[in-house]
C-alpha cells in the first residue's frame, strides 16, 4: 500500500470514528434574581416616603419635646408593643379584628403620662381643619373625629423644670409640633427626644430611610430612651454598625463589635430598677392592607433589637408604629414583598437609632454626656 492509499484510509477511518453529537438541550432556566442592594434616601429622612412629614416642638425650660408624623391623607397603621412598661393611646383602635385602620398623625412625646395629652393638641388641630373620621353627615359645627394614636417616653427625672402643675407643655407642644409639619427636621436632642437618655449617654431623635431597588422607599423615625446601650461596651461602636450606610452615624465599621454575656453596659454596672422607653414609627409607600402593615411593624421590632442591646425589658415601653401611604403596588407574590418590606424597616429602624444617638447634644448641667462629646470608648 502505497502513502497515498494509507492517508486515505485513515481518514475514512477517523470519519467513521467520529461520535455522534448530542442533540442540543434546552437552555437553563435563569436563576431567580436577589433584588439589588437599596440606596439611601435622598434626605435619609422618614419624610422621603411620600406623603410624610414631620413635625416637632421642644420646651427648652422643661428639657422635653412633642414628635408629630403627619401623613397626607389618612393612612392604613399598626402597632407593636414589646416593652413591659408601655404608655399608650388609641392603640387598641389600630387592631385589625377594628372598624379603624387608617389613622390621621402619630404622635411621639416625651413626660411619661403627661405626654400623651400632646395627641389631644393634635387632635384638637386636626378635627378644627375639618380632618378625621366620621360616618355620615354631621351637624353643623360638629367636627370629625381625628385618630391621633401616640406613645410616650419617661424623661421626666432628665432635667429641666417639670413643676408645671396643673397646667403640663404637652397639648401646646403637640399643636405646635404639628402646624410645624415638613419634609425637614432636626434629629438628636430635638422633638420626643430632647429629653432623652439612652444607655448611660444622651438620646435622642433619629431618623433614616432607604429606597429598594426597585422603587419602594421604607423610613423610620425614633425616640432613643433606652435603658439598654447603643454601643458595645468597651468601644465606640454602635451595635447597628453592620446596617450602616454613608457613614451616618460615624463610620467606625464593625471592628470590635462582639456580644458577650452580662456585657450590657452601665446598665449591668448598676442594676437599679429604670424607667426607660424607645418608641418609634415606620412607613413605607408600598401599598399594604392591615394585616400586612402589622406584620411590617412586628419585624421593625427586630431593629430594636439590633441596635440597643438588651431590649424590651420589663421597665422598657418600646412600642412601634408603622403605617402605610399607599402610593405603589405591592406586586406578586405578595407575601415574599412584605417580608422584604418588614426586613427593611428593621434596618432602617437600626440606623434611626444610632442616628439619634449619635446626633444628641447635651445642655448645661446636663447629667449625662453626649456621644461626640466622650471620645473615650465606653464602659
Amino acid at each position: 500500500m502505497n502513502r497515498r492509499t494509507l492517508l486515505a484510509s485513515l481518514v475514512t477511518v477517523a470519519a467513521a470514528a467520529e461520535p455522534v453529537k448530542a442533540a442540543a438541550q434546552p437552555a437553563a432556566a435563569p436563576r431567580p434574581r436577589t433584588p439589588a442592594p437599596g440606596r439611601m434616601g435622598a434626605r435619609n429622612l422618614i419624610t422621603d416616603v411620600p406623603g410624610v412629614r414631620v413635625g416637632q416642638a421642644d420646651d427648652e425650660k422643661a428639657r422635653t419635646g412633642v414628635t408629630v408624623i403627619l401623613p397626607d391623607e389618612a393612612a392604613i397603621a399598626a402597632v407593636d408593643v414589646r416593652g413591659g412598661g408601655p404608655g399608650t393611646r388609641e392603640t387598641d383602635a389600630l387592631d385589625a379584628e377594628n372598624l379603624v385602620h387608617a389613622v390621621n398623625a402619630i404622635v411621639l412625646a416625651g413626660g411619661s403620662v403627661y405626654g400623651l395629652a400632646a395627641a389631644d393638641g393634635v387632635a384638637a388641630w386636626l378635627g378644627a381643619k375639618g380632618i378625621g373620621y366620621g360616618m355620615g353627615p354631621r351637624p353643623p359645627g360638629v367636627p370629625p373625629s381625628p385618630i391621633v394614636p401616640g406613645a410616650i417616653l419617661f424623661d421626666l427625672p432628665h432635667g429641666g423644670d417639670k413643676a408645671w402643675g396643673l397646667d403640663p407643655p404637652y397639648r401646646r407642644l403637640g399643636i405646635e409640633a404639628v402646624e410645624r409639619a415638613s419634609d425637614t427636621f432636626r434629629l438628636g436632642t430635638a422633638g420626643a427626644g430632647y429629653g432623652a437618655f439612652s444607655g448611660g449617654m444622651k438620646g435622642g431623635t433619629g431618623s433614616a430611610s432607604v429606597v429598594s431597588s426597585d422603587g419602594f422607599t421604607v423610613g423610620a423615625i425614633v425616640a432613643v430612651n433606652s435603658a439598654g446601650s447603643t454601643v458595645a461596651p468597651g468601644t465606640r461602636t454602635f451595635w447597628a454598625a453592620p446596617y450602616e450606610m454613608e457613614r451616618e452615624f460615624g463610620g467606625l465599621g464593625v471592628q470590635g463589635l462582639a456580644a458577650r454575656p452580662d456585657e450590657w453596659g452601665p446598665m449591668a454596672a448598676d442594676p437599679k430598677p429604670r424607667q426607660n422607653t424607645t418608641i418609634a414609627c415606620i412607613a413605607t409607600d408600598a401599598r399594604l392592607d392591615p394585616g400586612e402593615i402589622k406584620r411590617v411593624a412586628i419585624m421593625a421590632q427586630d431593629g430594636m433589637a439590633r441596635a440597643i442591646r438588651p431590649v424590651h425589658a420589663p421597665f422598657d415601653g418600646d412600642v412601634v408604629f408603622a403605617l402605610t401611604t399607599g402610593r405603589q403596588d405591592l406586586p406578586e407574590p405578595r407575601a415574599y414583598h412584605v417580608a422584604r418590606i418588614g426586613a427593611l424597616a428593621a434596618d432602617v429602624l437600626s440606623r434611626a437609632i444610632a442616628r439619634g444617638v449619635y446626633e444628641a447634644t447635651t445642655w448645661p448641667g446636663c447629667t449625662v454626656k453626649a456621644y461626640r462629646d466622650d471620645p473615650a470608648p465606653r464602659r
